[in-house]
């Protein structure tokens, strides 16, 4: 996994993450903390999400619960990140390949989420979220672009602003 394949987006909602699992207390990075961090950033994927269908509020939640369930660590200084988190960042890195993509967006996280035969796909699932609307409204925002450099993803969130 390389970051700096990450876009800046994606890397900041990995940093949120970060920051919700020491906090947490948790040993480990999961899905749950990401996914929070990314429906909390103010420009991250819920207008992509709520395109889709998905119903993000309720994903939300899910997310949270799914966190604060998670075990405690005491005494915990450093996080890893969890191996359910490096199959979905590894599974958008490779969606991101097919794609023609340079960078991975924080869109193909939830797209590898979706695909997930575990907690997550069923977790997208019960929250309205599937892999063919979250294809169709990635294809719609990105118009047809790649992702060819790390600020992609934010600077087409400015231009909905507009």
């Amino acid at each position: 996994m390389r970051i700096d394949k990450l876009t800046t987006k994606f890397q900041e909602a990995l940093g949120d993450a970060q920051s919700l699992a020491l906090g947490g207390d948790h040993a480990y990075i999961e899905p749950s903390h990401v996914l929070v961090a990314m429906l909390r950033q103010d420009d991250g994927p819920k207008s992509l999400l709520q395109r889709a269908g998905a119903n993000v509020s309720g994903l939300l939640s899910s997310a949270e619960d799914a966190m604060n369930r998670l075990p405690k660590v005491e005494g915990q200084e450093q996080v890893q990140v969890g191996r359910d988190t490096v199959s979905l960042i590894q599974a958008a890195e490779k969606e991101a390949i097919k794609r023609g993509d340079q960078f991975v967006a924080s869109e193909l996280f939830l797209l590898a989420m979706c695909d997930n035969k575990g907690n997550w796909g069923k977790l997208a699932t019960q929250n309205g979220l599937n892999r063919k609307s979250l294809e169709a409204a990635v294809t719609a925002v990105r118009g047809g672009q790649k992702v060819d450099n790390a600020e992609s993803e934010g600077q087409r969130e400015s231009l909905k602003k507009y």
